[in-house]
Protein backbone atom coordinates (compact mmCIF):
# COMPACT_ATOMS: atom_id res chain seq x y z
CA UNK A 1 0.00 0.00 0.00
CA UNK A 2 1.46 3.35 -0.66
CA UNK A 3 0.14 6.66 0.26
CA UNK A 4 1.25 6.32 4.05
CA UNK A 5 3.63 9.13 3.76
CA UNK A 6 2.72 12.79 3.57
CA UNK A 7 5.40 15.82 3.36
CA UNK A 8 8.68 16.62 1.66
CA UNK A 9 11.49 17.76 4.23
CA UNK A 10 9.27 17.22 7.05
CA UNK A 11 7.41 14.21 6.97
CA UNK A 12 5.52 11.60 8.90
CA UNK A 13 4.58 8.26 7.79
CA UNK A 14 1.85 6.59 9.44
CA UNK A 15 1.33 3.18 10.19
CA UNK A 16 -1.46 0.69 12.15
CA UNK A 17 -4.92 -0.41 11.53
CA UNK A 18 -8.26 0.73 13.66
CA UNK A 19 -8.67 -2.89 15.52
CA UNK A 20 -4.84 -4.08 15.40
CA UNK A 21 -2.04 -3.81 17.97
CA UNK A 22 -1.29 -0.15 17.51
CA UNK A 23 -1.38 2.52 15.78
CA UNK A 24 2.13 5.56 15.31
CA UNK A 25 3.80 7.49 12.65
CA UNK A 26 7.50 8.27 11.99
CA UNK A 27 8.72 11.62 12.01
CA UNK A 28 11.39 12.45 9.58
CA UNK A 29 13.15 16.04 8.93
CA UNK A 30 12.64 17.28 12.83
CA UNK A 31 15.38 20.01 14.19
CA UNK A 32 17.59 18.70 16.79
CA UNK A 33 17.90 20.30 19.67
CA UNK A 34 14.74 21.67 20.82
CA UNK A 35 12.63 20.19 23.69
CA UNK A 36 10.33 17.40 23.41
CA UNK A 37 8.67 14.72 25.62
CA UNK A 38 5.61 12.33 25.32
CA UNK A 39 3.79 15.15 27.85
CA UNK A 40 3.43 17.69 24.85
CA UNK A 41 2.37 15.09 22.51
CA UNK A 42 0.13 13.85 24.90
CA UNK A 43 -1.86 17.48 25.22
CA UNK A 44 -2.72 16.97 21.25
CA UNK A 45 -3.60 12.89 21.34
CA UNK A 46 -5.93 13.97 24.32
CA UNK A 47 -8.00 16.17 22.26
CA UNK A 48 -8.47 13.51 19.57
CA UNK A 49 -9.28 10.09 22.00
CA UNK A 50 -12.84 8.92 21.88
CA UNK A 51 -14.78 8.47 24.79
CA UNK A 52 -15.06 12.39 25.58
CA UNK A 53 -18.33 13.20 26.35
CA UNK A 54 -21.74 12.04 25.46
CA UNK A 55 -21.50 13.86 21.59
CA UNK A 56 -18.72 11.11 20.71
CA UNK A 57 -17.86 7.74 20.33
CA UNK A 58 -17.65 5.90 23.40
CA UNK A 59 -14.90 3.55 22.39
CA UNK A 60 -11.83 4.17 25.47
CA UNK A 61 -8.46 4.06 23.88
CA UNK A 62 -6.12 6.58 26.08
CA UNK A 63 -3.75 7.25 23.32
CA UNK A 64 -1.14 6.89 25.81
CA UNK A 65 2.20 8.62 24.05
CA UNK A 66 5.48 6.48 24.09
CA UNK A 67 8.35 7.62 21.95
CA UNK A 68 10.79 5.40 21.12
CA UNK A 69 13.13 7.26 18.98
CA UNK A 70 14.18 10.63 18.08
CA UNK A 71 14.48 12.24 21.38
CA UNK A 72 17.27 12.35 24.18
CA UNK A 73 17.67 13.75 27.58
CA UNK A 74 14.73 15.94 26.85
CA UNK A 75 15.85 17.36 23.49
CA UNK A 76 14.95 15.86 19.65
CA UNK A 77 18.29 14.45 18.31
CA UNK A 78 17.34 14.97 14.61
CA UNK A 79 16.89 11.57 13.65
CA UNK A 80 13.82 9.44 13.34
CA UNK A 81 10.99 10.02 15.92
CA UNK A 82 9.15 7.33 16.25
CA UNK A 83 5.72 7.35 18.39
CA UNK A 84 3.45 4.19 18.99
CA UNK A 85 0.23 4.55 20.46
CA UNK A 86 -0.97 1.28 21.28
CA UNK A 87 -4.63 0.23 21.08
CA UNK A 88 -6.87 -1.46 24.28
CA UNK A 89 -9.98 -1.47 23.58
CA UNK A 90 -10.33 -3.18 20.18
CA UNK A 91 -13.40 -5.69 19.35
CA UNK A 92 -12.64 -7.06 16.11
CA UNK A 93 -15.33 -9.78 16.65
CA UNK A 94 -17.67 -6.88 16.33
CA UNK A 95 -17.57 -6.63 12.62
CA UNK A 96 -17.88 -10.59 11.81
CA UNK A 97 -21.36 -10.19 11.03
CA UNK A 98 -21.04 -7.82 8.59
CA UNK A 99 -17.47 -8.74 7.10
CA UNK A 100 -19.01 -9.68 3.86
CA UNK A 101 -21.75 -6.73 3.38
CA UNK A 102 -20.42 -3.60 2.40
CA UNK A 103 -21.11 -0.59 4.67
CA UNK A 104 -22.75 2.83 2.78
CA UNK A 105 -20.44 5.35 3.14
CA UNK A 106 -17.44 3.53 4.06
CA UNK A 107 -14.39 2.54 2.11
CA UNK A 108 -15.07 -1.36 2.06
CA UNK A 109 -16.61 -1.50 -1.75
CA UNK A 110 -13.21 0.24 -2.73
CA UNK A 111 -10.32 -1.37 -0.85
CA UNK A 112 -11.82 -5.09 -2.08
CA UNK A 113 -11.97 -3.29 -5.55
CA UNK A 114 -8.05 -1.99 -5.58
CA UNK A 115 -6.83 -4.77 -3.24
CA UNK A 116 -8.72 -7.56 -3.75
CA UNK A 117 -8.35 -8.45 -0.16
CA UNK A 118 -9.52 -5.88 3.08
CA UNK A 119 -9.09 -5.51 6.43
CA UNK A 120 -12.96 -5.68 7.69
CA UNK A 121 -12.50 -4.92 11.47
CA UNK A 122 -13.32 -1.33 11.86
CA UNK A 123 -12.31 -0.40 8.38
CA UNK A 124 -8.32 -1.01 9.05
CA UNK A 125 -6.33 1.63 7.58
CA UNK A 126 -9.45 3.50 6.24
CA UNK A 127 -10.53 4.14 9.58
CA UNK A 128 -10.25 7.41 11.75
CA UNK A 129 -8.53 5.67 14.35
CA UNK A 130 -5.64 6.36 11.94
CA UNK A 131 -5.74 9.94 12.44
CA UNK A 132 -4.08 9.26 15.95
CA UNK A 133 -0.98 8.87 14.29
CA UNK A 134 -1.55 11.99 12.54
CA UNK A 135 -1.85 14.25 15.46
CA UNK A 136 1.35 12.71 17.14
CA UNK A 137 3.12 13.88 14.27
CA UNK A 138 1.55 17.46 14.21
CA UNK A 139 2.22 17.88 17.85
CA UNK A 140 5.82 17.12 16.85
CA UNK A 141 5.51 19.93 13.54
CA UNK A 142 3.65 22.25 16.43
CA UNK A 143 6.67 22.42 18.54
CA UNK A 144 8.86 23.25 16.18
CA UNK A 145 6.19 26.38 15.03
CA UNK A 146 5.96 27.35 17.81
CA UNK A 147 9.81 28.19 17.92
CA UNK A 148 8.89 30.44 14.96
CA UNK A 149 5.91 32.18 16.62
CA UNK A 150 3.79 30.39 14.61
CA UNK A 151 -0.17 29.71 16.07
CA UNK A 152 -2.81 27.05 15.02
CA UNK A 153 -6.62 27.02 15.81
CA UNK A 154 -9.58 25.42 14.55
CA UNK A 155 -12.81 24.69 15.86
CA UNK A 156 -16.62 24.09 14.63
CA UNK A 157 -17.75 26.66 12.85
CA UNK A 158 -20.63 24.60 12.03
CA UNK A 159 -22.74 21.40 12.95
CA UNK A 160 -26.33 20.07 11.52
CA UNK A 161 -27.10 23.18 10.11
CA UNK A 162 -26.40 25.11 13.40
CA UNK A 163 -24.16 27.73 12.73
CA UNK A 164 -21.80 29.37 15.33
CA UNK A 165 -23.02 33.68 15.38
CA UNK A 166 -20.08 34.95 17.47
CA UNK A 167 -16.31 33.81 17.72
CA UNK A 168 -15.01 32.97 21.61
CA UNK A 169 -11.63 31.80 21.18
CA UNK A 170 -11.81 30.66 25.08
CA UNK A 171 -14.85 29.11 24.95
CA UNK A 172 -14.00 26.34 21.70
CA UNK A 173 -11.90 24.03 24.48
CA UNK A 174 -15.20 24.91 27.02
CA UNK A 175 -17.89 23.05 25.33
CA UNK A 176 -17.99 19.08 23.86
CA UNK A 177 -18.63 20.29 20.43
CA UNK A 178 -14.91 22.85 20.49
CA UNK A 179 -17.71 25.67 18.52
CA UNK A 180 -16.23 29.08 18.80
CA UNK A 181 -20.04 30.19 20.61
CA UNK A 182 -21.02 29.01 23.79
CA UNK A 183 -24.95 29.69 22.73
CA UNK A 184 -24.37 27.53 19.54
CA UNK A 185 -22.79 25.09 21.40
CA UNK A 186 -25.73 24.24 23.46
CA UNK A 187 -28.00 23.75 20.26
CA UNK A 188 -25.59 21.69 18.57
CA UNK A 189 -24.93 19.33 21.51
CA UNK A 190 -28.77 19.10 21.71
CA UNK A 191 -29.20 17.92 18.10
CA UNK A 192 -26.17 15.82 18.11
CA UNK A 193 -27.38 13.58 20.88
CA UNK A 194 -30.59 13.73 19.48
CA UNK A 195 -29.22 11.72 16.61
CA UNK A 196 -27.13 9.43 18.72
CA UNK A 197 -30.95 8.50 19.87
CA UNK A 198 -32.30 7.37 17.06
CA UNK A 199 -29.13 5.96 15.38
CA UNK A 200 -28.27 8.32 13.20
CA UNK A 201 -25.63 11.55 12.19
CA UNK A 202 -24.46 15.10 11.14
CA UNK A 203 -21.80 16.86 9.26
CA UNK A 204 -20.40 20.00 10.00
CA UNK A 205 -18.07 23.15 8.97
CA UNK A 206 -14.22 23.37 10.80
CA UNK A 207 -12.95 26.30 10.30
CA UNK A 208 -8.71 27.19 10.97
CA UNK A 209 -6.95 30.52 11.47
CA UNK A 210 -3.39 30.66 11.63
CA UNK A 211 -1.49 33.48 12.53
CA UNK A 212 1.92 34.66 12.76
CA UNK A 213 3.05 33.18 9.36
CA UNK A 214 5.48 34.92 7.71
CA UNK A 215 5.05 36.04 3.82
CA UNK A 216 6.78 34.12 1.40
CA UNK A 217 5.88 30.68 2.01
CA UNK A 218 4.81 28.14 -0.73
CA UNK A 219 5.26 27.81 -4.36
CA UNK A 220 3.58 30.16 -7.30
CA UNK A 221 2.51 27.07 -9.40
CA UNK A 222 2.09 23.17 -8.52
CA UNK A 223 3.45 23.25 -4.98
CA UNK A 224 0.80 26.76 -3.83
CA UNK A 225 0.33 26.74 -0.15
CA UNK A 226 -3.44 26.59 -0.30
CA UNK A 227 -3.01 23.38 -2.58
CA UNK A 228 -0.79 22.03 -0.15
CA UNK A 229 -2.98 22.84 3.07
CA UNK A 230 -5.56 21.18 0.87
CA UNK A 231 -4.07 17.99 0.10
CA UNK A 232 -3.21 17.72 3.75
CA UNK A 233 -7.45 18.67 4.67
CA UNK A 234 -8.73 16.05 2.09
CA UNK A 235 -6.51 13.07 3.16
CA UNK A 236 -8.32 13.29 6.03
CA UNK A 237 -11.01 10.49 5.31
CA UNK A 238 -14.11 12.83 6.41
CA UNK A 239 -13.79 15.89 4.60
CA UNK A 240 -15.08 16.41 1.11
CA UNK A 241 -14.61 19.72 0.21
CA UNK A 242 -12.30 22.83 1.58
CA UNK A 243 -12.37 26.76 0.77
CA UNK A 244 -10.01 29.71 1.73
CA UNK A 245 -10.88 33.12 3.13
CA UNK A 246 -14.09 34.04 0.84
CA UNK A 247 -14.32 30.81 -0.37
CA UNK A 248 -17.30 29.72 -2.44
CA UNK A 249 -18.83 33.39 -2.07
CA UNK A 250 -15.59 34.77 -4.48
CA UNK A 251 -17.63 33.05 -7.20
CA UNK A 252 -21.05 35.74 -6.83
CA UNK A 253 -18.43 38.46 -5.35
CA UNK A 254 -16.89 41.72 -7.85
CA UNK A 255 -13.41 42.08 -8.35
CA UNK A 256 -13.85 44.90 -6.76
CA UNK A 257 -14.96 43.40 -3.98
CA UNK A 258 -12.79 40.35 -3.56
CA UNK A 259 -9.64 42.03 -4.24
CA UNK A 260 -7.25 42.91 -1.12
CA UNK A 261 -6.57 46.64 -1.60
CA UNK A 262 -3.24 47.90 0.23
CA UNK A 263 -2.53 50.41 2.32
CA UNK A 264 1.54 51.49 3.75
CA UNK A 265 -0.02 51.94 7.27
CA UNK A 266 -1.25 48.04 7.52
CA UNK A 267 -0.63 46.32 3.71
CA UNK A 268 -3.42 44.96 3.31
CA UNK A 269 -6.89 46.56 4.13
CA UNK A 270 -9.35 43.17 3.69
CA UNK A 271 -8.14 39.08 3.61
CA UNK A 272 -10.38 37.51 1.14
CA UNK A 273 -7.76 35.66 -0.38
CA UNK A 274 -7.26 34.07 3.35
CA UNK A 275 -3.87 34.68 3.74
CA UNK A 276 -2.50 33.75 0.23
CA UNK A 277 -2.18 35.21 -2.76
CA UNK A 278 -0.53 33.68 -6.15
CA UNK A 279 0.01 30.65 -3.36
CA UNK A 280 2.30 32.33 -1.59
CA UNK A 281 1.89 33.33 2.19
CA UNK A 282 0.77 37.15 2.59
CA UNK A 283 2.05 37.34 5.95
CA UNK A 284 -2.02 38.13 7.14
CA UNK A 285 -3.69 35.26 9.13
CA UNK A 286 -4.23 32.13 7.02
CA UNK A 287 -8.15 31.11 6.94
CA UNK A 288 -9.81 27.71 5.65
CA UNK A 289 -12.84 26.06 6.08
CA UNK A 290 -13.66 22.23 5.51
CA UNK A 291 -16.47 20.33 5.33
CA UNK A 292 -17.01 17.35 7.46
CA UNK A 293 -19.34 14.57 6.19
CA UNK A 294 -21.96 12.53 8.54
CA UNK A 295 -20.44 9.65 10.10
CA UNK A 296 -21.50 7.12 8.21
CA UNK A 297 -22.03 3.98 10.96
CA UNK A 298 -24.99 4.56 11.84
CA UNK A 299 -27.48 2.56 12.99
CA UNK A 300 -30.62 2.96 10.50
CA UNK A 301 -31.21 -0.09 8.17
CA UNK A 302 -29.99 1.08 4.52
CA UNK A 303 -29.94 -0.88 1.30
CA UNK A 304 -26.52 -2.16 0.54
CA UNK A 305 -25.16 -5.71 -1.35
CA UNK A 306 -22.73 -8.19 -0.52
CA UNK A 307 -19.62 -9.63 -1.85
CA UNK A 308 -20.95 -11.84 -4.13
CA UNK A 309 -23.52 -8.52 -5.23
CA UNK A 310 -26.52 -9.63 -3.77
CA UNK A 311 -29.22 -7.07 -2.08
CA UNK A 312 -28.57 -7.21 1.79
CA UNK A 313 -30.28 -5.08 4.33
CA UNK A 314 -27.54 -3.79 6.72
CA UNK A 315 -27.57 -2.05 10.08
CA UNK A 316 -24.85 -1.00 11.66
CA UNK A 317 -24.29 -1.45 15.78
CA UNK A 318 -20.98 -0.62 17.71
CA UNK A 319 -19.22 2.71 19.02
CA UNK A 320 -19.56 5.49 16.85
CA UNK A 321 -19.71 9.08 17.17
CA UNK A 322 -22.74 10.13 15.82
CA UNK A 323 -20.62 13.68 14.84
CA UNK A 324 -17.15 13.40 13.76
CA UNK A 325 -16.34 17.68 13.97
CA UNK A 326 -15.25 17.45 17.88
CA UNK A 327 -12.94 15.52 17.43
CA UNK A 328 -11.30 16.22 13.69
CA UNK A 329 -10.75 19.62 15.09
CA UNK A 330 -7.24 18.50 16.55
CA UNK A 331 -6.52 16.59 12.90
CA UNK A 332 -6.95 19.74 11.06
CA UNK A 333 -4.53 21.32 13.03
CA UNK A 334 -2.01 18.84 13.01
CA UNK A 335 -2.51 18.51 9.51
CA UNK A 336 -1.86 22.13 8.88
CA UNK A 337 1.43 22.39 11.00
CA UNK A 338 2.92 19.43 8.97
CA UNK A 339 2.17 21.37 6.28
CA UNK A 340 3.44 24.68 7.58
CA UNK A 341 6.38 22.93 8.98
CA UNK A 342 7.21 21.41 6.05
CA UNK A 343 7.13 24.65 4.60
CA UNK A 344 9.33 26.77 6.09
CA UNK A 345 11.78 24.05 5.95
CA UNK A 346 11.53 24.19 2.13
CA UNK A 347 12.13 27.91 2.08
CA UNK A 348 15.17 27.93 4.11
CA UNK A 349 16.16 24.94 1.58
CA UNK A 350 15.76 27.53 -1.14
CA UNK A 351 17.26 30.52 0.46
CA UNK A 352 20.50 28.73 1.52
Amino acid sequence: MAGNTFGEMFKITTFGESHGAAVGVVVDGVTPGVEMDEAYIQIQMDRRKPGQSSVTSPRKEYDVVRILSGVFEGKTTGTPLFVILHNHDMRPEAYNEIQHYFRPGHADFTYLQKYGFRDYRGSGRASGRETAARVAGGAVARKLLEKRGVQVLAYTKEIGGIACRSFEEQAIEQNAVRACDPAAATEMIKKVEHLAAVGDSCGGIVECRIRGVIPGLGEPVFDKLDAELAKAMLSIGSVKGIEFGSGFAAASMLGSEHNDEMSAAVVFLTNHSGGMIGGISTGQEIIFRVAVKPTSSISIPQQTINITGEDQQIRIEGRHDPCICPRIVPVVEAMACLVLEDQYKRQAAMLG
